[in-house]
């Protein structure tokens, strides 16, 4: 299992519906195979996520974040890790609104 604990995230791509990018910042911790982290940036203003971790590294979350327009948004995420050539992790998020439009999206974020 990958130790996300203590690790920082950024945004390097996103789908056009999403609210992140790369402003936004995530901060990981984990506890056994319970992954939490605090986010912020861009036109998010606070936003919080909760996961567990599989044996391979991927992540089953569950987000919400409060938008610069005052919108609580709420989705659905699973993450795939890929070990990058320097050492760091690279995430391949697919994930889906449950609020709003619903609509699904990929993104990918990097260990800073």
């Amino acid at each position: 299992m990958i130790d996300y604990n203590g690790k920082i995230f950024r945004v390097v791509t996103n789908s056009g519906n999403g609210e992140t990018s790369s402003d936004t910042t995530f901060i990981y911790k984990q506890v056994g195979n319970i992954l939490t982290s605090e986010y912020a940036g861009g036109t998010i203003v606070k936003g919080q996520l909760i996961g567990i971790v599989d044996d391979t590294g991927k992540i089953d979350m569950r987000y919400h974040q409060v938008n610069e327009n005052g919108e609580l948004m709420t989705g659905i995420c699973t993450s795939t890790p890929e070990l990058m050539a320097n050492g760091k992790i690279r995430l391949h998020e697919s994930w889906q609104w449950t609020s709003g439009d619903k609509s699904k999206g990929k993104s990918i974020i990097e260990e800073q």
